[in-house]
């Protein structure tokens, strides 16, 4: 009977983990408990049953002898192991983890700060662990887009009465969900990160109802206002939310940064277009429901940060991916003028002719909510408004671009920057090395397929390109993964990740050095163990949060934090990243500085006519040049043509 044991304990400790990563840990937790002791009441039952047979005359009379104990008790043994199986597995299926908000905080129980009064009321929020930072999570800035306001402009939010405590992030948007336990799989083997504790054993909510902003501020109040960042998460404008740890703002508060965070309207609740809501729109628009999120966000931020101590005339938006695009679109935006001063991109723009993602005609946004209609057997918007979210929700991944809706896009984006429209008065912009990488698993590239698949993109200028970019580049660096995907893979991630991520920068820049406006820009190249150099590598070392992925970074990777950290606060200071080191505070003490330690930065030169370099953010800090000219030449033709 060892060998029965010895699997119930195995099931066992199979079955939590699958319950662990499946953040089902408590209700399930008591239910093995239970049905453990179950188990062993039932085989204690059993022995003393089969104990008594045998010393009763009747057993021996009726031929119950050993060979018939040890058969029954071998079957009783495996239909006690197959029904303690069922009754885990019927556990696993029929309970599901409680649906919760995250906290803004990671302190399990945050003092909370003192009340603040806003336009809608009044609020409290809460502090950090070390006191350093007063944290404000889930402020409504816009009516729920909900029943009737479904694919309407964002309306003012309400009032409300009483104290709002303002000490979780709102609800994740609408977006596609994966089975729990396939994204505690993709931490364990993406970031090489899972950390078990108490108090995280939920899911996150979802829902339509997501307009709240987040703000993080340093928790001693000084006489001068501070410098603002409003960041807009990516996710190919289909995914994400605020709560993502590498989209915390608690290291740049405590350099003396308000930083606002916010969730918007993902996919076809953000990105639908119909030529029916164009009409009864008071602006007439239609396409760009996530846009005028982010818009009302850059508004309310505008209109209250003062109450948290940030000055609305010091404001620099900021985003990375799908947030960068949306960057660059607010920067032509005839609704943003006057409303924010600098932008910072990571990793995207919509400036070329023809941009590869995030946007589209308006022509093609047209179709694409006929799409829309057509799949769920509709006729109009207002029927599409019946339809539950989370069964319009399936549709998201195809409907998730801006458009020129003539309001809040007026024009082609690269149109507004030739006749000097565009709205930032300074940019930090650039790219990592691998940004297609992580993209384009599922592609296998080999001799054979390799021009074909460049022209999916680059149409006739598919064979130029692979002239620049040959099928046997050698290869980089790669991932195992990638490494198997045939032998031209390298060079397909190479191209791909110069016309998707980097070929829009090199354009951005360059309108902005006729412009005279300043512009830096970085390559990031680093290292480590988590997602390196990839597509979003470098967000947890330019807003301080390496810290929350304990012992997959060395002290190279912080040294190269503090420094980024450095350059994105002087430049939401100044419009310029150079200068000094920003202090850092001392946890506990309660107190920042906008002083600056003294110690110089590596140069970050300015892009210009004579200079075109990048700054290479690495465990060595030096200009370079960009890595990828000669394709820019060959995209410069294709988009010459369109």
């Amino acid at each position: 009977m060892r060998m029965f044991y010895f699997l119930i304990i195995l099931i066992t400790i199979l079955y939590i983990t699958v319950l662990e990563l499946s953040k089902n840990i408590l209700i399930s937790w008591v239910i093995v408990v239970l049905a453990c002791a179950a188990m062993i009441f039932y085989r204690t039952y059993c022995k003393k049953k089969y104990a008594a047979k045998r010393g009763s005359v009747f057993g021996n009379i009726h031929g119950y002898g050993p060979e018939n104990r040890r058969r029954d008790m071998k079957f009783r043994a495996f239909a006690s192991l197959f029904l303690y199986i069922g009754v885990l597995a019927a556990t696993y299926f029929l309970t599901q983890p409680p649906v919760k908000r995250v906290p803004v905080v990671d302190n399990r129980k945050p003092d909370v700060t003192d009340v603040i009064s806003i336009d809608q009321g009044q609020l409290t929020g809460v502090y950090n662990e070390d006191h350093t930072v007063k944290a404000y999570g889930g402020i409504p800035y816009a009516k729920a887009p909900v029943g009737d306001l479904r694919f309407r402009e964002p309306q003012a939010p309400d009032k409300w009465e009483g104290v709002k405590a303002c000490n979780h992030f709102g609800p994740m948007a609408m977006q596609p969900q994966n089975p729990v336990i396939y994204d505690s799989l993709a931490r364990i083997l993406g970031y090489h990160d899972y950390q078990i504790k108490f108090g995280d054993e939920y899911v996150e909510e979802v829902s339509e109802d997501c307009l709240y902003l987040n703000i993080f501020a340093p928790a001693k109040e000084t006489d001068d206002l501070l410098p603002v960042v409003i960041y807009y998460h990516g996710g190919s404008l289909t995914t994400g939310t605020p709560s993502y740890s590498e989209y915390r703002g608690e290291d740049l508060a405590k350099k003396g940064v308000i930083y606002v965070n916010c969730a918007y309207r993902l996919g076809v609740f953000g990105y639908y277009a119909a030529d029916d809501l164009k009409q009864e729109s008071p602006n007439k628009t239609t396409g760009n429901y996530g846009l005028l999120d982010q818009i009302a966000v850059l508004k309310w931020v505008n209109a209250n940060i003062k109450a948290f101590g940030g000055d609305p005339k010091r404001i620099t938006i900021a985003g990375e991916s799908a947030g960068a695009s949306s960057v660059n679109a607010l920067c032509v935006s005839p609704l943003t003028k006057g409303l924010f001063q600098y932008a910072i991109a990571e990793s995207s723009s919509v400036l070329p002719k023809k941009p590869f993602h995030t946007f589209r005609s308006y022509e093609d946004a047209l179709k694409a909510g006929e799409a829309v209609r057509s799949e769920f057997r509709v006729e109009t918007s207002d029927e599409l408004r019946n339809i539950p979210a989370k069964e319009l929700v399936t549709t998201i991944t195809k409907h998730s671009s801006m458009t020129i809706d003539g309001y809040a896009i007026k024009e082609q984006p690269y149109k507004t920057y030739v006749k000097g429209n565009n709205n930032e008065k300074a940019l930090l912009n650039g790219f990592n090395v691998k940004e297609a990488d992580a993209f384009m698993l599922d592609e296998e590239a080999t001799r054979d397929n390799y021009v074909e698949l460049l022209a999916e993109d680059m149409g006739d200028y598919a064979e130029e390109m692979a002239e620049v970019v040959p099928y046997d580049l050698p290869a980089r660096d790669q991932h195992i993964i990638i490494d198997k995907l045939g032998e031209a893979k390298g060079a397909l991630n190479v191209a791909y990740s110069a016309m998707w991520f980097t070929y829009p920068h090199y354009v951005w820049n360059n309108y902005l050095v006729e412009q005279g406006v300043p512009a830096y820009e970085y390559y990031f190249t680093k290292t480590n163990n988590v997602l390196s150099n990839y597509h979003a590598g470098e967000l947890p070392y330019a807003y301080g949060n390496l810290w929350r992925h304990r012992g997959l970074y060395d002290e190279s990777d912080y040294e190269l934090s503090e420094i980024m950290q450095s350059y994105w606060v002087n430049f939401v200071y100044n419009g310029d990243p150079n200068g000094n080191y920003r202090q850092v505070d001392t946890p506990g003490d309660g107190i920042y500085s906008t002083e600056i330690d003294g110690k110089a930065l590596p140069t970050w030169e300015m892009r210009s006519k004579s200079n075109d370099k990048l700054l290479q953010l690495d465990t060595t800090i030096q200009m370079v040049e960009d890595p990828n000219l000669e394709i820019y030449e060959v995209i410069d033709k294709y988009m010459d043509e369109k």
